[in-house]
């Protein structure tokens, strides 16, 4: 003690030695001066990423301003585009585009005849089971009183609940049915959602403003599991909230939970675990994650929007699971999509929270606003009556038996495709699957080598990266007889003539996604993307060399 208060005293002695005789105007300038150097040296210092990899970005930065490797980019950037752009015309058989309305209104057989030919372009059908995800039932009779009740509610708006009671009831009892499905109490609330990413980047406003005005964090923080879906990347760069990618375990692939832990400071508004994952269909240790959050006073997050309407059934169907929802008492919101296993329209999943308290925070209300007092629960304001009432047409057509039923048959076939792609030599199964995802990849060859030759005989996979892999999301179209058959032994048939027959040539997939892997500038990767996104929205049955 004596020595801390003797270095103490000297240091007080050497900060008058070299303010002796300055001027106060002089000390103060300086001070604050070195003040804003440290500071802004901490925040150099200090951020997600280390100073190497901001080095290299900005290093790559630099030298897409050399002339030359401007032009060489620009260039290629159009090439992809118009090769994008000639694929898409090619689903749609070169036929030309409508850029103006008609001079007369079309006849409504007309509508009818032009419209079946749209929806009949396309190389893939779905009814046959040869998509993953995608369609996730596609039965008629379920069809058919989805849109009709769609079509008794396509003028209706939830926005107001005062002309359209019977839609503001329904989805009332669409959110109630939810959270008693996961298993929450009285107090367990919700909202209808456009998708599951609205979900979730509700959820993250939600936990965002309960920071900052609850809590007082002035820079509110994220970790999510490397595997979560990018919808939270999406929700972070929307709210300015900064994102924490915490890494998974490489052969589980569910999240490290040490790595979580460490990760955690008093910034931290939210942990987020997945039910399951959507890249290899993982369930992460939810219980663990939401012993983390009482731990430390956070809010826990499931995102179940791929699997909500398969996992609160799979112990009745005979596949029994860890908890995962509200009997986790760390669990504090769930995001499910009715509009995947729940077989309700596109354009429909539900946000739940274990108590009022969270949802507050997530609405939006403007109180001063000359046109009235404006309040909603979600980001859109008008919402289509006709989806909250096929949703809710959807969940009580099927009832729990129903989807009982179907996630029996679901999980059946998932397992059996499983087992039938861990048997096949020169390919690997991912993590173990706890659900309806199947993911694999391969130490002998270029897996998007597969999903390229697949895609020509018929399906539709999902590409995965880092590590390379695809994946099949198994639905109610591949329980039919005969598909899963049929795709474990298409996977067996072209793993073994690819290692028989090593191709030099790569397909798409292969070319394009090895490209991406091997960018190390990941910027120039998402510019690759907006070329594909420019090319979804072209009206031009083909493009020249100069046009930009």
């Amino acid at each position: 003690m004596e020595a801390f208060q003797d270095y103490l005293v000297m240091a007080q002695e050497y900060v008058n030695h070299i303010c002796d005789g300055k001027p106060a105007w002089e000390i103060i300038l300086r001070t604050a001066g070195a003040t804003i150097i440290l500071m802004w040296a901490k925040n150099f210092l200090f951020r997600d990423e280390s100073l190497l990899e901001r080095g290299k970005k900005k290093f790559f930065k630099l030298a897409r301003k050399v002339p030359v490797v401007k032009d060489r980019i620009e260039k290629e950037m159009e090439k992809l585009t118009v090769s994008m752009i000639d694929d898409l015309n090619k689903a749609v058989n070169n036929t030309s585009y409508l850029t103006e309305l008609p001079e007369n209104g079309w006849s409504p057989e007309r509508i009818m005849e032009e419209a079946a030919q749209y929806i009949q372009f396309g190389r893939f059908k779905w009814e046959t089971g040869c998509a993953s995800g995608t369609v996730y039932n596609g039965n008629q009779a379920l069809t058919d009183i989805m849109t009709k009740v769609y079509g008794m509610s396509a003028w209706t708006n939830p926005l107001h609940p005062d002309v359209f009671p019977g839609v503001r009831k329904m989805e009332a009892e669409v959110v109630r049915m939810c959270c008693t499905l996961f298993n929450g109490d009285t107090k367990s609330c919700g909202c209808m959602t456009a998708g599951g990413t609205e979900s979730i980047i509700l959820a993250c406003k939600a936990y965002r403003d309960y920071a900052i005005n609850v809590r007082g964090i002035k820079s509110p923080e994220m970790l999510v599991p490397a595997s979560s879906h990018a919808a939270f990347d999406k929700g972070a760069q929307l709210l300015s909230v900064r994102i924490k990618h915490v890494p998974i375990d490489p052969v589980t692939m569910k999240v490290d939970m040490k790595a979580m832990k460490s990760m955690i400071n008093r910034n931290t508004c939210m942990l987020v675990g997945s039910a399951p994952q959507f890249p290899h269909g993982v369930i992460d240790p939810i219980e663990e994650i939401a012993a983390l959050g009482i731990k430390y006073n956070i809010p826990v997050h499931v995102d179940s929007c791929l699997g909500g309407f398969l996992i609160p059934f799979m112990e009745e169907a005979g596949y029994p699971l860890p908890l995962f929802d509200f009997r986790v008492t760390g669990v504090t919101s769930i995001s499910a999509d009715t509009h995947k296993y729940g077989y309700a329209p596109k354009g429909s999943s539900v946000i739940m929270y274990r108590e009022a308290k969270w949802r507050h925070h997530q609405f939006f209300v403007t109180p001063d606003w000359q046109g009235g007092i404006y309040a909603t629960a979600t980001i859109a304001g008008s919402r289509s009556g006709g989806i909250v009432a096929a949703s809710w047409a959807a969940l009580v057509y099927h009832g729990r038996q129903g989807y009982v039923d179907y996630t029996r048959k679901i999980i059946q076939t998932a397992k059996k495709i499983e087992e039938g792609c861990r048997a096949i030599p020169g390919i690997f199964v991912c993590g173990k699957p706890d659900v309806s995802v199947v993911a694999f990849g391969s130490n002998k060859f270029n897996i998007y080598n597969l999903s390229d030759i697949m895609t020509k005989r018929g399906w539709n996979l999902n590409t995965l990266q880092f590590p390379s892999s695809i994946h099949l999301a198994v639905t109610v179209l591949h329980t039919q007889p005969g598909v899963a058959d049929r795709f474990i032994n298409d996977v067996r048939e072209v793993t073994e003539d690819i290692l028989k027959n090593p191709s030099k040539d790569v397909g798409e997939n292969a070319a394009l996604y090895g490209m991406a892997q091997s960018i190390p500038d990941r910027a120039l990767v998402g510019e690759l993307a907006w070329c594909y996104l420019d090319a979804v929205y072209s009206t031009k049955l083909s493009i020249g060399p100069s046009m930009k």
